[in-house]
């Protein structure tokens, strides 16, 4: 128990350290990788049923050659491109808003170290030292938080057109 009070101690001042937009920036990455981590949970478990429904419903079609049954197919492979596209440019939006967010707390570290100089009348390096770490912390959090997400859109997108390609596979014409 101890351990965890300590932990959420040092988080909280970790925060403090970067200012409001450290915290605006941990909770953009929290949503994100609660999206991805849903995104892994369905390509990982759920696209398995639903492709097995999918195929079975098809293979007990008796017309698989019509016109109808093509636009079936297409239909079909249409709806699990879709819920395999679900949240992606969202999780994308959330990178790219990342690394600007980052941006936004250099920025105000940096005023707060101009406001510190004007106050003060001079650049002492000590009193600076607080702006200067509120300005170069968020920049870091947003970076990294962005970084992660890359790869993973990456993994997504790629998987993505994967799983799209061996549904069409899965679905074939009767000629």
């Amino acid at each position: 128990m101890i351990v965890f009070i300590e932990l959420i101690n040092s988080i909280r001042e970790f925060l403090d350290t970067g200012g409001v937009v450290l915290t605006v920036i941990a909770g953009v990455i929290c949503l994100m990788w609660m999206l991805i981590f849903e995104r892994l949970f369905f390509f990982l478990k759920r696209y398995q049923t639903v492709k097995r429904l999918i195929v079975n419903a098809w293979e007990n079609r008796s017309d698989k050659h019509s016109w109808n049954a093509e636009q079936i197919r297409v239909a079909q492979i249409s709806r699990v491109t879709e819920m395999l596209k679900k949240n992606v440019k969202l999780i994308q939006s959330l990178v790219i808003l990342c690394p600007l967010l980052g941006l936004l707390g250099t920025v105000t570290g940096m005023i707060e170290v101009f406001d510190v100089m004007a106050i003060s009348g001079s650049g002492n390096a000590r009193s600076m030292a607080s702006g200067v770490s509120r300005a170069t912390i968020p920049t870091m959090a947003g970076m990294v938080g962005s970084l992660s997400g890359v790869f993973m859109v990456t993994w997504l997108e790629r998987k993505t057109k994967r799983r799209t390609q061996q549904m069409e596979d899965s679905l074939p014409m009767a000629h």
